[in-house]
C-alpha cells in the first residue's frame, strides 16, 4: 500500500476556523442558533407535507426532497463543529472524515439538481398547464429523483476514491471546520492536482448545466406571462424559488473558486465562507420559500 499503515488509524484534527480560535463563544452561538432554526423550520415543513394530503403535487414533492437534503447536509457538519467549540473535541476518525466529506459534497450536488427540477415544475405549470399532470406524473417524478441521486454519486464516488487513495504523510491537521476535500488534499505528500482539477471540473459542469437550464426556463416563463393578468402572481411564486436558487449558487460559486484560486483571501475568510455557504441557505430556505407559500402557511396554521 502507498499509505503508511499507521496513517490509516490516525484521526484527522479539525482546526475549526483558523485564526479565530479565540472567539469560540461567538461562533458556537452563531452556528448553534442557525442549526436549531434549520431543524425547526425544515422539520415543520417536512411534517406538514407528510401529513397534509393536499400537498402531494410535484412541487411539494421536490420541496420535501430539498428539506431532507438540507437537514442531512447541515447535520453532517454542525454537530461536529459544536463539539469542537463546546468540548474541544478536534479529532475526527479517519474513515468518519471521508464519510463526512462524501455527505457534504454529494448533498450539495443533489440540491442543485432539486433546484433545477423545481424550475422545470414551474415551467411546465406556467407554459403547459393542461399537460402538467401528464408530464409530471409519478413515474417521471421517480425518474427525476433517481437521476439527481445518480448524478451526485457519479460525481462524488470517483472524487472520494481519489482523495482516500492519496498518501497522507503530513501531520493530519485539517485547517477547516469540517472535512472539506480541498483542505484535505493539501495534506497529501503526492501531487493533489488530479483531484483538484476533477473537483473544479465536476463542480463547474454541474453548475454550468443547471444554471443555464434554470435561466432558460424562467426566460420562457417570462415570455409566456408577460402582459397577462396573472403576471404578478407568477412573479411572486417564482420569485421565492429564484431567491433560494441565488442563495445556493452565489455563495457556492464564491466558496469553490475562493478555495481554488483565492490565494489573496485569508484562510479564515475562506473557511467562514464555506461554512456559511452550507448553513445559511438551509436556515433561510424554509422562511424564504416554504413559509411564504400560501399552501404551506395555511397547512402549518391548520396543524397548529
Amino acid at each position: 500500500s502507498l499509505q503508511p499503515p499507521q496513517q490509516q488509524i490516525l484521526p484527522f484534527i479539525l482546526v475549526g476556523v483558523p485564526s479565530l480560535e479565540a472567539f469560540p463563544t461567538c461562533l458556537d452561538i452563531l452556528f448553534c442558533s442557525g442549526y436549531n432554526i434549520t431543524l425547526v423550520g425544515n422539520g415543520v415543513v417536512l411534517l406538514v407535507i407528510g401529513l397534509d394530503n393536499s400537498l402531494r403535487d410535484p412541487i411539494h414533492c421536490f420541496l420535501g426532497r430539498l428539506v431532507v437534503i438540507n437537514v442531512v447536509m447541515v447535520t453532517s457538519i454542525v454537530p461536529r463543529m459544536l463539539s469542537m467549540f463546546w468540548l474541544n473535541s478536534t479529532e475526527i476518525g479517519y474513515m468518519a472524515c471521508f464519510v463526512q466529506m462524501f455527505l457534504v459534497h454529494s448533498t450539495t450536488s443533489e440540491e442543485s439538481g432539486v433546484l433545477l427540477a423545481m424550475a422545470v415544475d414551474h415551467y411546465v405549470a406556467i407554459c403547459h398547464p393542461l399537460k402538467y399532470q401528464a408530464i409530471l406524473n409519478r413515474q417521471t417524478l421517480a425518474q427525476i429523483g433517481l437521476a439527481i441521486v445518480v448524478r451526485a454519486l457519479l460525481f462524488m464516488v470517483p472524487l472520494t476514491g481519489m482523495v482516500t487513495n492519496l498518501p497522507y504523510c503530513h501531520p493530519p491537521v485539517v485547517p477547516h471546520s469540517y472535512c472539506e476535500h480541498m483542505a484535505m488534499v493539501k495534506l497529501a505528500c503526492a501531487d493533489p492536482r488530479p483531484s483538484r482539477l476533477y473537483s473544479v471540473a465536476g463542480s463547474s459542469l454541474i453548475v454550468g448545466m443547471d444554471m443555464p437550464f434554470i435561466a432558460v426556463s424562467y426566460g420562457m416563463m417570462l415570455k409566456t406571462v408577460l402582459g397577462k393578468k396573472l403576471c404578478w402572481k407568477v412573479f411572486s411564486t417564482c420569485g421565492r424559488h429564484i431567491c433560494v436558487t441565488l442563495l445556493y449558487y452565489i455563495p457556492g460559486i464564491a466558496s469553490i473558486y475562493a478555495q481554488q484560486f483565492g490565494s489573496g483571501i485569508s484562510v479564515h475568510a475562506q473557511v467562514l465562507l464555506a461554512d456559511l455557504y452550507l448553513t445559511l441557505p438551509t436556515m433561510l430556505n424554509p422562511i424564504v420559500y416554504s413559509m411564504r407559500t400560501k399552501q404551506i402557511h395555511q397547512a402549518v396554521l391548520k396543524m397548529l
